[in-house]
């Protein structure tokens, strides 16, 4: 029996919606969108979700609700991540979702959040495992080592939005502001690797916006190509290069990238050097930057 689902990805930067129909073996996508509503804004300096972020998520939930209706989707789930997890007034965040799509949002736990990233990436690999997912959110990041099941799995608080607030300041990132993040990630990295015994040998896979912007930016592409993107093969020479310049650049000079979507401009360089620093503290020649992501996985939780 074929299902039209509609699953939301809700996390630090953007709020996303994948509706597909889903016959439990394959999945169509019918619609994908993206808004960059930054729920996490200030959440790591506050605790709490301001109310002018939880407005910018209803505006986009309002958008949603009418695709959904549009298509006719019989199952939806929605999830949220990192923000709406760390924040003392989740229930004003959950209160305005149920108002909004009529559905509870589920604030999925770190452990389930990787599972559900592993999920999406995996299907259509076609390269060796065991694979190393890494999913760099706003504000955490995922990590997860398996083959065919997940094996390993740990959410760290590393991630482009968090790392932004709490270090870059400047505008480019001065020197010392970027030795700062990179001594924050790099433990934090390591501490993740160590939990998951993800390092030489599994095949590294990366997903999310500064994943796929990092690859597009590699590529050279005049405008964001998403078949392009996917399953790409990014060496880590280009990652590295890609970190440099984009640190090095101001935020009108990172706004003018043809790739660059406007709300991921002030948080790529962090972004970026999330991603190097696991290529270098795995040993990674390589990263698959991967299109299908949680939001595929909760999409598959629905089949």
């Amino acid at each position: 029996m074929t299902h039209r689902v509609a699953a939301i990805d809700c996390g630090t930067n953007s709020v996303r919606l994948l509706i597909a129909d889903t016959d439990g073996e394959t999945l169509t996508d019918l619609r994908r969108e993206m808004r960059i509503v930054r729920l996490g804004e200030g959440v790591d300096r506050t605790g709490r979700l301001s109310e002018a972020a939880i407005e910018r998520t209803r505006v986009a939930l309002v958008e949603y609700a009418a695709m959904i209706a549009e298509l006719g989707a019989d199952r939806i789930r929605m999830c949220a991540t990192s923000a709406s997890r760390d924040a003392a007034n989740a229930a004003d965040f959950t209160a305005m979702v149920r108002d909004t799509l009529g559905v509870e949002p589920e604030v999925v736990t770190g452990d389930e959040e990787a599972r559900l990233s592993f999920t999406g990436a995996a299907r259509g690999l076609t390269a060796e495992p065991p694979y190393l997912v890494v999913d760099i959110g706003g504000g955490s990041t995922e990590f997860v080592v398996g083959s065919t099941d997940v094996e390993a799995a740990i959410s760290v608080d590393v991630g482009c939005v968090r790392m932004t607030e709490r270090h870059l300041h400047s505008d480019p990132a001065s020197t010392p502001e970027l030795a700062a993040a990179l001594v924050d990630i790099t433990g934090t990295v390591d501490r993740a690797l160590a939990h998951v015994g993800g390092g030489r040998g599994v095949t590294l896979v990366g997903l999310a916006g500064s994943v796929t912007t990092v690859t597009a930016i590699s590529l050279g592409l005049d405008g964001y190509d998403s078949s392009r993107v996917h399953h790409a093969v990014v060496p880590y020479a280009d990652v590295a290069r890609v970190s440099a310049e984009l640190a090095a650049a101001d935020h009108e000079e990172r706004l003018a990238i043809p790739v660059m979507h406007p709300g991921r401009a002030d948080v790529i360089v962090a972004g970026a050097l999330i991603l190097r620093t696991i290529m270098e503290r795995t040993g990674a020649d390589s990263v698959i930057a991967s299109e299908s992501d949680i939001l595929d996985g909760i999409a598959w939780s629905l089949a």
